[in-house]
């Protein structure tokens, strides 16, 4: 057997996972931990308000949601009941006996599994220590259980690498290809909850990648009025496409508030992780001689940073966000200083095409200062005066400054023109 555990801090996005695998048909509710009524007995308001009620207690905790999944051998064929007893014993053994945990049977993969959703928040309100709770508790106790039940043992990593709790099966949504609701579901659960973001614009830079946007609606719309949001898809031009869904009509609710309530929790992000942003822009543009915007993007999609440019229906840029798909972090170009705005990094690029184009001018006129020397070199018999001063005028330009020489070198030069009258 093989156990993975992860935490998040949105119980809703789990919860919704597991339930809308359940609705696809291949997944079964098979079980309950510490409800007041057996799982059948249990409507979708039930199962996640025993959840919501309980993290009510600590408002404090972010991460205060657990989502684990126990693996079998393709050759193991358990029946419920077993595979609830083998729950209900892990459980146990890593401390989460007395938590409220719900139990899905998934048929989506090549190997028998199931999925347990709870919550690391006790009765009383105290937070469930979960930092190494893979090696202190969750191995001894996969141990024990294999021997228990007499279960395959997996040992080593190659075996565990095999199994991989995913989430969602995310991609760009095709409007009429899947139902609409639930691809909406698919890329706002992992954008919403996975992204750091600050804003509703910055929140829809990504998601737009998917072809999905956070819509408010006109300024005079009932919805604006209302403070309403709904989510919409749209087609490859961007265009909205098919019939709005409201924030209301999500299992996990992404309204309005809710994302104030993110804005507001991403808003103290760490400096460091705009740092990262940073740091990347001044070394590709420090690297490089000409920098059309374009090329900039390109040099930071290498390095894991997508750029998102809004322009008018002119074509005029007046929008930048910086997507880092490495941290999960949305910046708007001003978030990160006035010289990371689209107009600032526009100008910047711009100065370097112009400075560029006007070297090229020179350097087509005179490719080089050795080779100006060396035509010296060969012409001292005809050469003037007039014709001395316009040479050096053209090397002592400050366009050649940006370009370092040592100084034994610019010696050097002097002493051969020298030679040279």
């Amino acid at each position: 057997m093989v156990t993975i555990i992860k935490t998040s801090h949105s119980i809703r996005s789990i919860f919704a996972y597991n339930e809308n695998k359940v609705k696809e048909g291949v997944a079964e509710c098979i079980g309950a931990g510490n409800y007041p009524a057996d799982v059948d007995k249990l409507n979708d308001f039930a199962k996640i308000n025993r959840f919501t009620k309980r993290l009510e207690l600590n408002e404090n905790t972010k991460r205060n949601s657990v989502h684990i999944s126990l693996n079998f051998d393709p050759s193991e064929n358990h029946s419920k009941e077993k595979l609830m007893a083998i729950v209900n014993t892990y459980m146990d053994k890593i401390g989460f006996a007395k938590q409220p945990y719900l139990v899905y049977q998934h048929q989506d993969a090549g190997h028998p599994h199931v999925h347990v959703v709870s919550v690391n928040i006790e009765r009383y309100g105290k937070r469930i220590d979960m930092h190494h709770l893979g090696i202190r508790k969750s191995e001894p106790a996969r141990k024990e259980i294999e021997e228990i039940f007499g279960l395959v043992k997996a040992e080593g990593r190659k075996i565990k690498e095999q199994f991989n709790l995913q989430p969602i099966s995310m991609g760009k949504v095709s409007y009429g290809k899947i139902e609409s609701k639930k691809a909406l579901t698919n890329v706002l659960n992992k954008i919403i909850n996975e992204y750091k973001y600050s804003s509703l614009p910055e929140l829809n830079a990504v998601l737009k990648q998917y072809n999905v946007l956070a819509d408010r609606g006109s300024e005079n719309s009932k919805i604006f009025l209302a403070n309403g949001l709904v989510y919409r898809i749209l087609d490859d031009k961007g265009n909205p496409i098919g019939v709005p869904i409201k924030a209301s009509d999500f299992y996990f609710k992404p309204t309005l508030k809710f994302l104030g309530e993110k804005f507001k929790e991403n808003e103290a992000r760490n400096m460091s992780d705009k740092l990262r942003i940073k740091n990347i822009i001044n070394m590709a543009l420090f690297n490089e001689r000409a920098m059309p915007i374009s090329h900039l993007a390109k040099l930071l999609e290498r390095e894991g940073i997508q750029t998102v440019f809004r322009r008018s229906s002119e074509g005029l840029l007046y929008g930048i966000t910086y997507i880092d798909l490495i941290t999960k972090n949305v910046f708007n170009g001003s978030s990160l200083g006035k010289e990371y705005s689209a107009k600032a990094i526009e100008e910047r690029c711009g100065l370097k095409v112009a400075i560029e184009e006007r070297n090229n001018l020179i350097y087509q006129k005179i490719p080089s200062t050795e080779l100006l020397i060396d035509d010296l070199q060969y012409q001292k018999d005809t050469i003037t005066i007039p014709d001395l001063v316009k040479a050096l005028d053209v090397i002592m330009r400050s366009e050649y400054s940006s370009d370092y020489i040592p100084k034994q070198l610019k010696k050097k030069k002097k002493r051969r023109i020298h030679r040279g009258i």
